[in-house]
């Protein structure tokens, strides 16, 4: 497995490990951003046994020991399996997390007390508030888990969505090719959306941010109109995954003639 660094937005590094043997032929990737800021945030650690070589590929941009801020969208392997290992590197290095996500898993899983994070809350990077805040948004049950969240960074309008856009393939570093269609065929694969109530509304919820880079964690990430993409996903998950929809695609047990 290589694991890849690229800047995708002034100061973002996408990390992206390819592993062929998940969902063959297309495989599919795990990615990590790193803000390279005065105070170093990491976005997903990925599992544990991923952490030498994210690790290493961290250490190409900043410092292990100067990461500040290991944070990740909810409490899943991908997502935070390695904290303890980057918290044990980085002496002076807190988990943050949204407040729900710290009382009801890493008050006890994390090795350090965590930072907890209120909706809507900032975390100032550089000290200067203006050039690297990053703002937490409670999305729960998007798109999966109770602690679900996403941030945002305001100075490049980075949203690092998570699991949202998810999508198979290795394709490049970031694209403006249109993600909706890879992003909903994945979801007919994986199934992961636990809630499509809310995995309509938030999306639509998440455009009035108008994000210029959306970080996706599984796939390429995409620099155009998010705003335009975040609508067209809850659009299509509608369409395609609403009850009404599937019922109307599902073979009917009472197809031709009776016996």
């Amino acid at each position: 497995m290589e694991t890849r660094v690229d800047e995708i937005a002034e100061g973002i590094y996408r990390i992206s490990t390819f592993v062929a043997e998940i969902a063959p032929p297309a495989g599919f990737t795990f990615n990590q951003f790193l803000i390279a800021a005065e105070e170093p945030l990491l976005f997903h650690t990925g599992m544990r046994q991923l952490f030498p070589a994210v690790s290493a590929a961290v250490g190409r941009v900043v410092p292990l020991e100067r990461l500040r801020w290991v944070a990740f969208g909810h409490i899943e392997a991908d997502e935070c399996g390695a904290m303890n290992e980057f918290l044990a590197v980085a002496p002076h290095a807190e988990a943050a997390h949204n407040t729900l996500g710290c009382l009801v898993s890493l008050n006890d899983l994390a090795d350090r007390p965590p930072r907890p994070m209120d909706d809507g809350e900032t975390l100032d990077l550089d000290g200067r508030r203006v050039r690297r805040q990053v703002r937490n948004i409670n999305t729960p049950h998007v798109p999966h888990n109770w602690e679900a969240r996403v941030l945002f960074e305001e100075n490049t309008r980075t949203l690092f969505c998570g699991d949202l856009f998810t999508h198979l393939g290795n394709g490049p570093a970031v694209t403006d090719r249109d993600l909706v269609e890879l992003a909903l065929d994945s979801e007919q694969v994986f199934r992961q959306t636990s809630c499509l109530t809310a995995a309509v509304a938030t999306p639509r919820s998440l455009a009035d941010l108008k994000p210029q880079t959306r970080a996706v964690m599984h796939g390429s990430s995409y620099r155009g109109d998010g705003a335009r993409a975040l609508s067209a996903l809850a659009d299509g998950l509608e369409a395609r995954f609403s009850p009404e929809a599937e019922f109307a695609a599902r073979p009917s047990a009472l197809a031709g003639p009776l016996p």
